[in-house]
């Protein structure tokens, strides 16, 4: 029996449970709160927070390879335990580029894929790209972002201005970038093995609201041409990354049918949370298949198409919401999963559904989503 230590310990850690047990697989994750998801799956727990390298260096000698739920790491103090023999899939140097966002699109600039332009804030001026009248722009804060927090929609230059002035202290850990105009966020999810084998989900539509991701429509409506371009980009970035796991790519698609990468993010995501019911193999087996060497599973789709609601907090709660969590459930195909989380809060993810339909329609998937929305947020 192989034993996976876990970097967080989140929904994203929690589910990976079940996987887990059908793989003979035994979890150990690292995470600060006995109240955490994924501790109620693991067989061993360190409590300790995501960046303590010493928690780390505990949870290693737990088990016989470190994957990540979160990137939210010091990757100095792990590449010291790297070197005394820790193995971490992905590889360190493959998360090096990607951790802090100017690194990551500067990485994605040299590779030659698309990408929005991008200015290091402390730097305006200096020779990169150049605000010029291209409002609005998008500020983002470096690292630590997400769900978003640390970004920034500025409207014209006098509120740059004041924004930099303001804000001074801070520029060096924020990254200024075009605002993309899109036509369609889409996301795809995409895992590579220890032997270099690719394999690829279907290419999704993830709509936002207030930057936190709402709903997902499976797959996303678009030509075969452009799902072929995001799955090449998929495909060069794992593969120029020597990764060895599964990432979850963020990208724009202009009205012109140009796709541009927005984020990528080095583990599981939640715009692959459908995977869990829609797919032969979901992405959090894939993940443990990745990092424990086994063969990688089928990715396809085991039904003509699906829609996932995030169930998002909107209120300072303890509540369980168990009346609209049974009310949702009954939709037909209705798919729900609860993280067991203590305390609600604005914006907090708390759970999921998905619902498998049975034909291919956005404006279906799109009137499911919507009546699932007036249940959660009446």
């Amino acid at each position: 029996m192989k034993r996976v230590g876990v970097i967080g310990g989140g929904q994203l850690a929690w589910m990976m449970g079940a996987p887990a047990k059908k793989l003979d697989v035994e979890l150990v994750v690292q995470t600060p709160s006995p109240n955490d998801p994924a501790v109620m799956v693991a067989v061993d727990t360190v409590f300790a927070s995501v960046d303590d390298a010493e928690g780390t260096a505990e949870l290693a000698n737990k088990c016989d390879v470190v994957t990540f739920e979160n990137e939210f790491v010091n990757l100095d103090e792990l590449s010291l335990l790297a070197q005394k023999g820790v193995s971490f899939r992905p590889r360190l140097e493959a998360l090096a580029p990607l951790l802090d966002k100017y690194h990551q699109r500067c990485f994605l600039r040299d590779l030659g894929l698309a990408v929005p332009n991008f200015a290091f804030l402390g730097g305006v001026g200096s020779g990169e790209w150049g605000v010029g009248n291209c409002f609005p722009v998008v500020i983002k804060a470096r690292r630590h972002g997400y769900d978003g927090q640390g970004t920034f929609i500025v409207k014209d230059l006098e509120a740059l201005n004041l924004f930099i002035e303001q804000n001074k202290q801070i520029l060096p850990s924020l990254l200024l970038e075009e605002y993309i105009p899109f036509e369609r966020e889409l996301a795809v999810i995409a895992a590579r093995s220890i032997n270099g084998e690719v394999v690829i989900y279907p290419v999704v539509e993830t709509q936002q609201e207030q930057q936190v991701c709402r709903r997902v429509i499976v797959p996303a409506d678009i030509s075969p041409a452009v799902a072929k371009n995001v799955e090449e980009i998929a495909r060069t970035i794992l593969n120029s990354l020597q990764v060895v796991g599964v990432f979850g790519i963020e990208l724009f698609l202009t009205a012109d049918d140009k796709v541009l990468v927005n984020e990528i993010s080095p583990r599981t995501h939640n715009s692959g949370h459908f995977t869990l019911d829609a797919c032969e193999t979901s992405q959090f087996e894939m993940q443990l298949r990745c990092v424990c060497g086994l063969p990688l599973g089928n990715p396809a789709l085991i039904c003509p198409s699906a829609v996932m609601v995030n169930l998002l907090g909107y209120e300072n709660s303890s509540s369980d919401y168990d009346q609209k969590r049974s009310e949702i459930s009954q939709i037909k195909n209705a798919h729900l999963h609860w993280y067991g989380k203590k305390e609600s809060r604005p914006g907090r993810k708390l759970g999921h559904v998905t619902v498998l339909l049975e034909d291919v329609n956005s404006e279906n998937a799109s009137a499911i989503a919507r009546k699932i929305e007036s249940i959660w947020y009446a």
